[in-house]
């Protein structure tokens, strides 16, 4: 086999890891300490970065329900909304990563945030369903891109100490993202009609132009990448995609691929439709349904910073496969719930967005520990959003099963997905205490 030009690639100059130029400090926010000032930079643009990803996706599942009888749509064509959402979002997200191994990490989550912000706000503009549809597409773009790059960013700041933790604190601001949509959307529905409410809720997507600015200015990308730029040069966009899937990393792309499959196909399943399982079959309000979500995203900030530091004491395989199996016995559980027994239903919320969102605090360290340098952002941008954009097909089986099975009982189907992750992790390493250097 011919080689390329990313075996010809001049050697990394012999340099002393990040991890290892500075003390790791001790005590309950050391992970956060160990970052020094330029990883905490990044800390909070990609924090905010991923929290705003949150809002801007939420503020369509929140709204199906109002754009469904806007435009008269039945359950399959408005989950197909979300499903076409996340399909781009695997091109956007592989193209980021490769973009970021290319021109730097903080330029491609610029880039990333801007693109996500002005197709958001977009959708609140379409004047019909089809033109929502591609303006949904293209917000996936920089939706799928934003968390690969800046998990990468962080990564490569982080301790190996402390990059479980790290990284899944990075994790927790997509259930601050959610919640913030959440409290806007019960505030703009109480006010505007379901006609134009959808619409206020989309412009207000415009937030996340604020953040550009910040990382602009303040954030700059670690060392351990600056070097590997300067010393070869960032692979082309096509040679990152390529070589992901070379030698002993074909193996690794394929079942990390297949893992975040399963996982964020059942998650992106509970995402879309729990709001119109609650509004439709448990006949709340909207004051109701926002209730009941923040139950939900109170247990799945929680479980993102439980499973940040189990995957520090576990290890990255063994706490996604503990959540895989706890996630699926809770769908099952939360769509199984008896009519009328309303009160069930609201405490089931808690465990079950504490183990849907735990189960993704190890998604960021482990993706980032399986890649080497040159080539970080490509792997984890593929594996992470691929997956996405694969298991972006079960909310659209799930609405199209809902018409005869019901929403609650479609559900069910999510637990699938968790399963295929739990056996994929099998077949990759544990990576835990790994210095990026080496991976």
């Amino acid at each position: 086999m011919s080689s390329s030009p990313l075996d010809k690639a001049a050697p990394v100059p012999a340099q002393p890891a990040p991890d290892a130029e500075r003390s790791v400090p001790a005590g309950r926010f050391a992970w956060f300490r160990a970052l020094g000032p330029d990883g905490r930079r990044a800390f909070y643009g990609a924090y905010g970065g991923y929290g705003l990803d949150s809002y801007d996706f939420y503020v369509l599942p929140l709204s199906m329900a109002a754009i469904g009888a806007y435009f008269s749509l039945d359950n399959g064509r408005t989950g197909l909304l979300t499903t076409v959402t996340l399909v781009v979002s695997a091109l956007g997200g592989a193209l980021a990563g490769a973009f970021a191994d290319r021109i730097g990490r903080v330029r491609a989550l610029v880039w990333t945030v801007g693109v996500y912000a002005v197709f958001t706000v977009a959708c609140g503009f379409a004047p019909n369903f089809e033109t929502l549809l591609v303006f949904r597409a293209l917000q996936g773009l920089g939706f799928g891109g934003e968390w690969a790059v800046g998990a990468v960013l962080v990564a490569e700041y982080a301790s190996r100490e402390h990059r479980g933790r790290t990284l899944g604190w990075i994790q927790s601001a997509w259930a601050v993202g959610w919640a913030l949509a959440v409290l806007v959307y019960t505030v703009v529905y109480n006010l505007a009609g379901d006609d134009l409410a959808w619409r206020v809720l989309f412009f207000t997507g415009a937030l996340p132009a604020l953040l550009v600015l910040y990382v602009r200015r303040s954030v700059h990308d670690a060392p351990v990448a600056e070097r590997q730029r300067a010393a070869g040069g960032g692979p082309s966009a096509l040679g990152g995609l390529l070589h992901v899937f070379r030698g002993r990393l074909l193996r690794t792309t394929v079942l990390a691929a297949l893992m975040s499959t399963g996982v964020q196909g059942g998650y992106y399943t509970l995402a879309t439709w729990i709001p119109k399982y609650l509004h439709d079959e448990r006949g709340l309000s909207v004051t109701g349904v926002g209730g009941f979500l923040i139950v939900q995203i109170v247990g799945a900030f929680a479980g993102y910073v439980t499973g940040a530091h189990l995957a520090d004491r576990l290890g990255r395989r063994r706490t996604i496969q503990t959540f895989a199996v706890l996630s699926a016995l809770c769908v099952v559980g939360y769509a199984q719930v008896p009519a009328g027994w309303e009160e069930i239903t609201l405490l089931l919320g808690f465990p079950l967005g504490f183990c849907m969102s735990a189960i993704f605090s190890s998604f960021g360290s482990f993706l980032a520990e399986l890649y080497p340098t040159r080539v970080r952002a490509t792997g984890q941008g593929f594996t992470y959003n691929v997956g996405r954009g694969i298991g972006a097909v079960f909310p659209t089986l799930v609405g199209y099963l809902s018409q005869s099975w019901g929403v609650g009982g479609a559900l069910v189907f999510a637990a699938a997905g968790y399963a295929l992750a739990f056996v994929c992790l099998f077949g990759l390493p544990e990576t835990r205490g790994i210095e990026l250097s080496e991976a």
